[in-house]
């Protein structure tokens, strides 16, 4: 099953093909890779576009610019508003096919409050604060934590963006390492929602490989739920890894529950969908 992301007027997937997704974000028209692009397709370079992301051989790359662009804009779906600026390795700092996952979780805590509660979230792994944002709109209040001060600091602009002024913790620190001081503390959670990298180091050299470090990660994190708990969320752009695998550490994790494990993807012009990753979730209260 593949779940899309349909709600955006700001953001779409124009074409793909040959490696490449050439995509609308605003009024600006990226060109950036894709590893989930093995098809052919239209010759996108001919279509036009305002910037490329061009791989080196030698690792990495670079942005191509055809014309003068703003540092930075913003793009808006439904009632967020995020910031939007080419970075290195082809990111944008939005995920855009994350609106599936924040559409699920917000009305999850959305129905909590409206019975009275105010769930306390946490986000880990939480980049430039996508979900941070949404599940703060919806009413929760959100311990948002990401290595990157960058990213951190990016996550308090969109908020502001958004119109939220309260209801978020920022920190920047190495999620095992807070965990285990969450879990010292004796601090539990509504929901938890984890977008782990494949790879990785924290601010302190710390090291992170999916396959050795996620599930034990995920089994740490179950420490912190409350007993009535929401969601447990984790969502993977790992290549290969499958949604079931995601799936199967949830239920493995928490011992059971209603767990639904999917695709992530996006629609485009073309009318076929860009599968952008995977995703599982244990909904229990």
């Amino acid at each position: 099953m593949i779940r899309i992301a349909e709600g955006w007027k700001d953001f779409s997937v124009i074409a793909t093909g040959d490696g490449y997704k050439l995509e609308r974000w605003g009024d600006i028209r990226l060109l950036r890779p894709d590893p989930q692009v093995i098809w052919q397709g239209k010759d996108l370079f001919s279509l036009g576009y305002d910037a490329v992301y061009r791989r080196s051989d030698k690792g990495g790359g670079a942005w191509e610019y055809k014309r003068q662009l703003p540092e930075s804009w913003t793009v808006g779906y439904k009632d967020l508003t995020f910031k939007i600026k080419p970075m290195g390795f082809k990111h944008t700092g939005l995920f855009p096919e994350q609106a599936v996952n924040w559409e699920k979780t917000g009305s999850l805590v959305a129905e909590a409050v409206k019975k009275g509660r105010k769930p306390k979230i946490l986000n880990l792994f939480a980049y430039t604060g996508g979900a941070t944002v949404a599940l703060a709109k919806a009413g929760a209040e959100v311990v948002h934590v990401d290595a990157a001060k960058g990213m951190v600091e990016r996550a308090g602009e969109n908020a502001r963006l958004s119109g939220i002024t309260g209801g978020i913790r920022y920190i920047v620190d190495d999620c095992k390492k807070f965990v285990l001081r969450e879990i010292r503390r004796g601090n539990r959670y509504d929901g938890i929602v984890m977008d782990p990298p494949s790879y990785g180091r924290g601010p302190g050299g710390e090291m992170w490989k999916i396959e050795t470090e996620l599930f034990p990660f995920v089994k740490l994190c179950t420490q912190l739920l409350s007993d009535d708990f929401l969601f447990f969320l984790i969502n993977s752009y790992t290549t290969g890894l499958q949604p079931a695998v995601l799936g199967n550490i949830l239920t493995l994790a928490l011992g059971g529950g209603n767990i639904e494990a999917y695709e992530v993807g996006l629609p485009t012009e073309e009318g076929i969908p860009l599968p952008c990753g995977a995703g599982g979730i244990c909904i229990h209260g």
